[in-house]
């Protein structure tokens, strides 16, 4: 094993062991290469620590690689469409000489200064101009937006989206954000394009996969290795957390202390900001569902002395948040890992 821990569990940052959503990774990329336009905008989804930064990143490198793709990372909260034109006029060659040729963006702090042209009133009539010259090259830009929420500057961004693909221009959208950030997007009046864009939602990473991983990374026998990767029932940050501690302690067992940092870690980085954002009903409801690995409706009711109609609320809201599994009908049980000892926690505080 090399001395630097291959894993990590800081946010934003791809790290040097992980594992690889090829298959979504390679439906999205094929999408986009194909020569016969089906999708121009993708969503990807989920819940903090399922690796949404990574996979956006991987989608990115690969259509880098590729010489017809001209590659552009926008941040929600500026104004897209002057950050996109800007982008592509600084990194750009062939952009940089039409505007400094053709355009006077001067209004946008773009290009250089001169009193030759006249200036451009709108900045999107600037973008439709750069896109015919991308479009003359045969080339395509894909703007990508990781941590995406809706701001004002998105909803225009998204509408003029909109136009330029009625227009056919070969512009791409791709954005990844959290369930309740895209789902705040997707309801708002005249986006009704976004709606129906392809959503592609983090699920858990295969259990066989992790378990190679860390016998191969951390040299565990494969009891062990299989231990560990259930544990982390499939959330890429728990892979991580379970990864990295468990090469820091040189530990080839599973021990109390791997246990407690990975809780720790699980707690501060991401289960304290979901706790914060749920109801206390929702809280109230968690308290009884994490006594058992799973239960049915029925038990939760006969527990909790609630009716059908007093879940259904909550319980659609935590599908939506990640947090317990709706896929089996009338079966409730939890999504994440460590999650029943972080609620336990919680309670143990409030005593």
């Amino acid at each position: 094993m090399s001395e630097r821990n291959p894993y990590a569990i800081s946010f934003g940052r791809v790290p040097n062991q992980y594992i690889s959503r090829n298959l979504l990774i390679d439906d999205i990329v094929d999408t986009l290469e194909s020569d016969i336009v089906e999708e121009q905008a993708f969503k990807i989804t989920g819940i903090r620590g399922t690796g949404k930064t990574v996979t956006l990143t991987a989608i990115e490198k690969r259509l880098n690689a590729e010489k017809n793709w001209i590659v552009v990372d926008l941040k929600p909260g500026n104004d897209l469409t002057v950050d996109l034109v800007a982008t592509l006029y600084s990194k750009i060659p062939f952009l940089t000489k039409y505007i400094d040729t053709n355009l006077n963006l001067n209004a946008f702090g773009i290009g250089i200064s001169t009193s030759k042209k006249s200036p451009v009133a709108s900045i999107d009539v600037a973008l439709e101009q750069l896109l015919k010259e991308v479009q003359k090259k045969k080339m395509k830009v894909l703007v990508a937006i990781d941590e995406v929420r809706k701001t004002d500057a998105l909803v225009d961004f998204i509408q003029e989206f909109q136009i330029l693909i009625r227009e056919e221009y070969p512009i791409y959208l791709i954005v990844a954000g959290l369930y309740e950030d895209i789902d705040s997007i997707e309801n708002t009046d005249g986006l009704t394009f976004f709606l129906r864009a392809t959503k592609c939602e983090m699920t858990p990473l295969n259990i066989m996969v992790i378990k190679e991983d860390y016998k191969k990374t951390l040299g565990l026998n494969d009891d062990v290795a299989l231990e560990l990767a259930t544990l982390t029932k499939g959330y890429a940050f728990a892979y991580q957390a379970f990864g990295k501690y468990m090469w820091e302690l040189g530990e080839k067992k599973i021990s109390s202390m791997v246990l407690a940092l990975v809780d720790e870690a699980l707690s501060q980085k991401v289960y304290e900001k979901i706790w914060s954002e749920l109801s206390e009903l929702d809280r109230w409801f968690l308290t009884f569902i994490v006594e058992k690995d799973q239960m049915t409706a029925t038990e939760l009711l006969e527990i909790t002395k609630k009716k059908h109609n007093e879940w259904s609320i909550p319980r659609k809201r935590l599908i939506d948040k990640g947090i317990i599994d709706g896929s089996k009908r009338g079966i409730i049980s939890l999504k994440l890992p460590r999650f029943k000892e972080f609620v336990q926690q919680v309670e143990a505080n409030l005593l």
